[in-house]
């Protein structure tokens, strides 16, 4: 943020006090010119400050043209992380979201999760006009994730696939030595301080039929938004794991099966409904009729667990999908941002049933379904 010609240290500490206080009379005796004072009209016309000078007075107000050189503005002057940050404070402070319906405005925006949140909370009333263009600035942030933690995320299960099948008769390079020496610690000997393995434990190879099933219950009430774009990205890349059966459920007080449409995930985010109630007894009686290998399945609930519906069916539910055999996965949050809000009571309850509620960022989420598919110990953090 540094801008040519700047002196010594000393001015520019002044300068960007002067940025950051924003107003002619902070005190610097600092004045702005050229790019600097670009940026801080761009700073000023959303955030205030009481500013006098420019557009600055003037702010965004809802005009589309001002909001476009705006956006403009600030994806010239900072960082994309950055821009990001302002386009969800515009949106957040001075209700820009009715402006993302014309075309122009979201050809002009920078795309994130966030973003991709409040186009499909505004699905519905979303014109024809505007719907391609939102659905190009979707799958523009969907193939960023995909790119992102696609191949780690199949590597990962692969992995977790493989190590879950057991073999006694191993080659060498699939002999799981952990397990190995704790199936034949009676035969160590003390003399040579060694192990004696009259027992080999290995790894097995996954064929490519389906080993495990993988159900992703997912709650779309309009909090969870980031977590219903992660969790639709992560579906299609599950789905196209051969050893894996995918569903993909979404739920507010009504319940929609995705999974026909795991092969795109634009198709899935433009699919669900964010907002409304929450009944995630509902859902999960739905999940739990599909289940037809339970000690082969993974139930994994994204929800911030305010339950609308019936909460002592839903708790009995998890007990009994867990008592067949299910491993139930309880996330929060499918985002970078976080635990969000969530119903610390139904979270303990869940936890005192073996089904410890966490938050996770989808960089940790193929470590967790690894976890739950070799069903061991979930790195909750």
């Amino acid at each position: 943020m540094t801008e040519s010609g700047t002196g010594t240290a000393g001015d520019e500490r002044l300068r960007r006090w002067r940025l950051v206080l924003g107003a002619e009379d902070d005190g610097t005796g600092r004045a702005l010119g050229g790019r600097d004072a670009a940026m801080d009209g761009a700073l000023g016309a959303l955030y205030g400050g009481g500013r006098p000078q420019g557009e600055r007075s003037a702010g965004l107000g809802g005009s589309a043209p001002r909001v476009a050189r705006w956006l403009g503005d600030i994806r010239t002057y900072f960082p994309s992380p950055v821009v990001q940050v302002m386009q969800r404070d515009a949106i957040e402070r001075l209700g820009l979201s009715t402006l993302l319906l014309e075309p122009e405005m979201l050809e002009a925006v920078e795309p994130d999760v966030h973003l991709v949140g409040t186009l499909l909370s505004l699905n519905k009333a979303m014109p024809d006009t505007t719907r391609e263009t939102a659905r190009a600035v979707v799958r523009k942030v969907v193939e960023q994730l995909e790119q992102r933690l696609a191949a780690r995320t199949r590597a990962t299960l692969t992995g977790a696939l493989d190590r879950s099948a057991r073999v006694s008769r191993p080659r060498h390079h699939d002999i799981d030595w952990d397990r190995t020496i704790r199936a034949n610690l009676k035969n160590y000997l003390p003399e040579h301080r060694t192990v004696v393995p009259e027992r080999l434990v290995g790894y097995g190879r996954a064929s490519r039929a389906v080993k495990k099933e993988v159900v992703l219950c997912i709650d779309q009430s309009g909090s969870m938004a980031a977590s219903v774009v992660y969790a639709s990205v992560f579906g299609a890349v599950l789905a196209s794991m051969r050893s894996i059966a995918t569903r993909l459920v979404v739920f507010d007080t009504a319940v929609v099966d995705l999974t026909d449409q795991l092969d795109d995930p634009v198709d899935v985010l433009f699919g669900t409904q964010l907002g409304g109630g929450t009944d995630i007894n509902r859902a999960l009686a739905y999940c739990q009729s599909k289940i037809t290998r339970p000690a082969d399945t993974v139930v994994v609930l994204i929800s911030d667990l305010y339950e609308g519906g019936i909460r002592d069916e839903m708790l009995g539910r998890v007990a009994a999908m867990k008592a067949a055999g299910v491993e139930f996965v309880t996330l929060l949050a499918l985002s970078d941002e976080g635990a969000p809000a969530y119903d610390r009571e139904h979270a303990a309850a869940l936890a005192a049933l073996g089904a410890p509620a966490f938050a996770c960022t989808p960089d940790l989420f193929p470590e967790v379904m690894a976890a739950a598919l070799e069903k061991r110990p979930l790195p909750v953090t």
